[in-house]
């Protein structure tokens, strides 16, 4: 297969595709899983970490949207930290977003096999995850507009499902269930911020996209600011209904915090509809993690920071069909070794420090070009940083490891192909 430049890649995406892609990247394990741990560490009050999770990651998504309208080409922010700032720091970025898009993919490959599963006990969990990640490296592998038509399928009926909870739940609050609000003080607040923060990282997919976007330089601003609304409202929605139904302690005590929260309600089909919209938000976001990982492959492998084989693209599907490859066979070793703690709990350490670097792209461009000014970018990093701080050591000096193992890796390969 002959290498082709990057303006062949096929933009088929129009501004309803760009969204749906951010939402399926956004609305998945954050929503069913995560708010449960942010609970633990909060009380009610992670309703608070939520909005400025969301306010933090707008900022973020403005700088991102900024960027992108200057900077078309697929590897964000690591084209991006290329550009504006250096090639390390460029470097980082990539070797971030695939460190944590890798991680998180696999966890969300095994949690649609088990959620999966409840509503078909065909085989096993782990048979179906792994039958669930090679189809969608196929649907990815054969072209972006039959990838985009998935997602935008997938997004809608996950979006039903959690609008029925919200619906169904509302009766139920209790005022009660957010007294004490805030048990564990300001750090419990800023620790759920951070959890949370990791919810929402899904916009940046649109922006990893670029290449495949049509009329980017209008187009991504538009998706990736409707895209972080319409997450935040939502997210805020349930989890207000959640904590008024259940109760923030009940909440910290399950691994499926929603679920446990529709089998509390009498509404018809709610507990299936819900299993349902969460195997359904498994499969955006795993389809989206392929899209947005295999375009980062390509972006790299251009610069020779990995190998130049993933910069190829299919002459017929226009898809970088060795990144998208490789990227499904490594999902499929990661959703096989079914443990692997230690470097997800680092993925939130390292989606903030790839969006440090985007605030810091952002600050750096020219005048003309800061369409929002320089407080968004300014305030995004000072979030960044704050959150940052706020998670305990063990994940900040896992995430260092990795970095520094990337950084290895990169050299081994700047030997090998730059010679």
């Amino acid at each position: 297969m002959k290498e082709i430049k990057a303006d062949e890649l096929h933009r088929g995406l129009k501004l309803k595709d760009a969204v749906g892609v951010g939402l399926g990247a956004i609305i998945g394990a954050g929503i069913f899983v995560v708010t449960g741990v942010a609970a633990e560490v909060a009380g009610p009050a992670f309703i608070i970490g939520l909005l400025a999770a969301g306010i933090v990651a707008a900022f973020n998504a403005l700088s991102s949207a900024q960027l992108a309208a200057r900077y078309p080409h697929s590897g964000g922010t690591y084209e991006y930290g290329y550009r504006l700032l250096n090639p390390s720091l460029g470097f980082s970025a990539g070797w971030m977003f695939l460190i944590s898009k890798l991680s998180a993919a696999g966890v969300v490959a095994i949690g649609f096999g088990s959620y999966f599963y409840q509503l078909v006990p065909v085989g096993s969990p782990l048979i179906l995850s792994l039958v669930a990640v090679v189809l969608l490296t196929l649907a990815n592998y054969f072209g972006i507009k039959k990838a985009g038509y998935l997602n935008l399928f997938i997004v809608a009926f996950t979006i039903l499902s959690l609008a029925y909870l919200i619906i169904s739940g509302i009766p139920s609050i209790e005022k009660s269930n957010f007294q004490p609000f805030i048990p564990y003080g300001f750090r419990g607040v800023a620790e759920s911020a951070a959890l949370l923060f990791f919810a929402f990282t899904g916009y940046a997919r649109i922006a990893t996209l670029a290449e495949e976007v049509e009329k980017p330089e209008k187009t991504i601003p538009k998706a990736v600011i409707i895209t972080i609304i319409s997450a935040v409202f939502l997210y805020l929605a349930v989890s207000l209904v959640a904590v008024g139904s259940i109760g923030a302690e009940r909440m910290a005590s399950s691994r499926s915090p929603l679920q446990l929260a529709a089998n509390d309600l009498n509404t018809p089909g709610i507990g299936i509809g819900l299993t349902l919209g969460a195997t359904t938000a498994m499969l955006g976001v795993l389809l989206s993690q392929i899209l947005g990982i295999s375009r980062m492959l390509l972006a790299m492998g251009r610069r020779h920071d990995l190998p130049p084989l993933f910069q190829r693209i299919h002459t017929k599907y226009k898809v970088p069909h060795l990144g998208i490859l490789f990227t499904g066979g490594i999902i499929l070793i990661l959703t096989l070794a079914g443990t692997f703690e230690f470097i997800v709990r680092a993925a939130t350490f390292t989606i903030l420090l790839y969006y440090g670097i985007t605030n810091i792209s952002a600050l750096r461009q020219p005048g003309k070009e800061q369409l929002y000014g320089k407080a968004v970018p300014a305030l995004g990093l000072a979030g960044c940083l704050i959150m940052s701080v706020s998670l305990p050591g063990k994940v900040i000096s896992t995430g260092i490891i990795l970095l520094a193992a990337g950084f290895l890796i990169r050299l081994i390969f700047r030997k090998i192909y730059d010679k």
